[in-house]
């Protein structure tokens, strides 16, 4: 049986069990025919092989990420963009040129305040020393409602985040000199004479305005998140990533994007959906009802292939007002991509949980309180065995680690210590610092650990860099006994992804037989200078043995 494809003079990663280095791969149809020595390799080729020359790149798994909200980095590509402004009147002249090709009378919604990719924003970002505020924007165009969307506040954890709309948008938002603000959280701000100057100010990190002050501004529309989403395969793409686990849940509306990306052939990136479901006006016996209706489609690995699956549920405990005032703009979700009133009170999430055991359907959550709901579900259902996942546990003792491990729980991580280590130091104190993220521990205990993004930034180099570094923005290192190796760092960020996926038979090393998902590299992760590494790019980027990212040209 003949190649269609080999790729020749590399260095192949296969992160199988022997951890296997090869100098050739074979691919036929979507799948790994081969892979080996060249000679045995060449052996495959006939008269209609492509034969790539790789010129000693090195070649390994592509890389899936364990909690992406790929969804999100498409969608800045659809806003106008105010970043690089160092001045108000930097920002007027940019929404001046905004405004010139957009009909009078439309309103013209731009990204966030400040730049990629915290958008961190404050008075002394600007040279005038204040924020901009609706005259301000007024001086840009009178002629069009002008709304400067708020930050996801997660992308910088900095409070409060800051829209700004112009007078027209107020007066359309309906917003006077006698409007209260929705939510506690959400500050109208007035001027000298006491009418609102155009400043939201929200201390929350999910935004509310837009969903509620601003709900009829124009929002991210279904046809929106289709062509972002495609965008963001493509950003993913060019940085190695084949698959995506999108454990905080995705809502319809993402959902649906995904299936039409899925019909129309245009799907780069494999991907794993967890349902997000939306609670608003159900009781705790609605919510029991419905996941055994319904939700019994969640169950298993779900529905779907290979290329997209939707399996799972995401919960997590809440009964802030602020999640059912913005999920009243359903199906909008914003940045979030997720069901705002996926949470229910503590009492509730148990007996989801146990339905969900009963029934077979796995349970996603990344709050650390979800932890010993966790382990009372445990108690009367063992979980060892289904997978549920964890995100974002920053500080786990050795206890807690062997728990997580008797559960068979698989958690999902993008550590952020880079950017917060200094915090975890502090958060832990003296003698506590090897409970920060703790991945040494956790790989010796035997848990499974999928590497993730969080999309801040989409790229897993910068995960696979920061377990192995361990240093913070100010130099010091962060419990360094808990770095793992580089090969087990790109172990999380493939094998353990395919794991999480229920696909570690399909993917996630390069194998015979195994689908051919796989990226191409100029430098060798496992030997590249630690500065290069987290900035690594693909080359050439397979799913199924279908290229969906090149820039080799020799």
């Amino acid at each position: 049986m003949n190649a269609e494809r080999i790729l020749r003079n590399a260095r192949v990663l296969a992160l199988d069990a022997r951890s296997c280095v090869a100098s050739a791969i074979a691919i036929r149809g979507e799948r790994i025919l081969a892979l080996g020595a060249q000679a045995e390799v060449a052996a495959l080729a006939g008269p209609s092989t492509e034969v790539i020359d790789l010129r000693g790149r090195t070649v390994m798994p592509g890389l899936i990420d364990g909690h992406a909200h790929m969804d999100r980095e498409g969608l800045k590509a659809l806003l106008p963009s105010l970043a690089g402004a160092r001045s108000i009147a930097d920002l007027v002249a940019r929404l001046r040129e905004i405004a010139a090709g957009v009909p009078a009378g439309h309103w013209i919604v731009t990204l966030p305040l400040g730049d990629p990719p915290e958008y961190r924003s404050s008075p002394s970002m600007y040279a005038e020393g204040r924020l901009p505020d609706r005259r301000d924007l007024d001086r840009a165009s009178s002629d069009h409602p002008i709304l400067i969307r708020s930050a996801w506040g997660y992308w910088s954890r900095q409070a409060p985040l800051v829209c700004v709309a112009n007078s027209r948008a107020l007066a359309l938002a309906g917003i006077t000199r006698g409007s209260e603000a929705p939510s506690p959280k959400v500050s109208i701000e007035r001027d000298a004479a006491g009418e609102p100057s155009g400043v939201i100010l929200e201390s929350d990190f999910m935004p509310i305005a837009e969903f509620t002050l601003f709900r009829n501004a124009p929002n991210f529309t279904l046809d929106d998140r289709v062509r972002a989403l495609q965008r963001s395969m493509q950003v993913y793409s060019a940085f190695g990533t084949t698959g995506v686990f999108e454990g905080h849940g995705a809502a319809p509306q993402v959902v649906s994007a995904y299936q039409r990306l899925r019909e129309t052939g245009r799907q780069g990136v494999r991907a794993h959906l967890v349902f997000s479901p939306g609670w608003s006006g159900l009781s705790q016996d609605d919510v029991r009802a419905v996941l055994g209706s319904w939700g019994r489609w969640l169950a298993g690995r779900g529905l779907g292939d290979r290329r997209l699956r939707v399996a799972g549920v995401y919960t997590e405990i809440d009964e802030t007002p602020e999640s059912r005032l913005r999920a009243r703009c359903a199906p909008q979700t914003g940045w979030a991509g997720f069901c705002y009133d996926c949470g229910l009170p503590r009492k509730a999430v148990k007996e989801l949980m146990l339905e969900a055991a009963r029934l077979g359907i796995r349970v996603c959550g990344i709050w650390e309180n979800l932890f010993e709901l966790y382990a009372e579900v445990d108690r009367e259902i063992p979980l060892a065995g289904r997978r549920w996942v964890l995100g974002h546990q920053t500080f786990l003792d050795a206890d807690r680690i062997a728990r997580i491990r008797d559960m068979g729980l698989v958690l999902t991580t993008h550590t952020q210590i880079h950017k917060r280590g200094e915090e975890f130091l502090a958060r832990a104190g003296p003698g506590r610092e090897q409970t920060i993220y703790p991945l040494r521990a956790l790989l010796d205990a035997g848990v499974t650990v999928s590497l993730g993004t969080d999309n801040v930034p989409p790229s897993l180099w910068h995960s696979v860099w920061e377990v192995t570094a361990r240093r913070a923005k100010s130099g010091a290192e962060v419990a360094p006994a808990q770095r793992i190796t580089r090969e087990e760092a790109l172990r999380c960020a493939t094998v353990s992804g395919a794991y999480l996926c229920w696909e570690e038979d399909e993917r996630g090393s390069l194998e015979p037989g195994k689908l051919a998902d796989l990226a191409v590299f100029d430098e060798d992760p496992l030997t590249v200078d630690a500065q290069r590494l987290r900035s690594l790019e693909s080359v050439m980027t397979l799913v199924g043995g279908r290229t969906v990212h090149t820039r080799l040209t020799s």
